[in-house]
């Protein structure tokens, strides 16, 4: 379990090797997923994109975080992720360097967001594309499985952005 109290505790490595501090995005909704670029959940970066370019003015942080510990999915390097998910699906939301979600090396984020929710595999990130809906105020965390669809979050997401005003 994380010693961490709150989400704007912890920093992530983009994909540029830039530390970012957590503490930016404070009072606005993060959702946080874990990726992959050759996945059959890939096509849902169209729909995380939608979201945020709708959203993303009135407030909802989008966070990639790229893995590679499922069926090898996310073979790329950094700079290889950000040019497929550019031109495939326009993403220009922020993606962490690819990072572990599971085991010893789990990212620090990755592993608060577990900590923070309820999931069937308990602390376990079962595939890509789930999903960690954070709410403003940096603790309480939402978990989605893989298949919910994007789309499907809006209405969380809104009252999040409604909440924090």
């Amino acid at each position: 379990m994380s010693d961490t109290q709150s989400l704007y505790d912890l920093s992530f490595t983009d994909n540029k090797g830039n530390e970012v501090g957590l503490d930016s995005y404070r009072g606005k909704p993060i959702l946080i997923v874990n990726t992959a670029s050759k996945c059959g959940f890939t096509p849902q970066y169209d729909g995380l994109q939608k979201l945020y370019e709708e959203l993303g003015p009135q407030g909802l942080v989008v966070l990639g975080f790229p893995c590679d510990q499922f069926a090898h999915q996310e073979p790329g390097d950094d700079s290889q992720i950000e040019e497929f998910c550019s031109l495939n699906y326009g993403v220009n939301f922020p993606l962490s360097t690819k990072v572990d979600v599971n085991g010893a090396q789990s990212d620090p984020v990755i592993e608060f967001v577990k900590d923070n929710s309820s999931g069937m595999l308990g602390s376990r990130i079962k595939w890509n594309f789930t999903k960690f809906l954070v709410s403003p105020d940096g603790t309480t965390v939402q978990r989605f499985d893989p298949t919910t669809k994007p789309a499907d979050l809006k209405p969380e997401i809104e009252k999040l952005l409604t909440e924090k005003d």
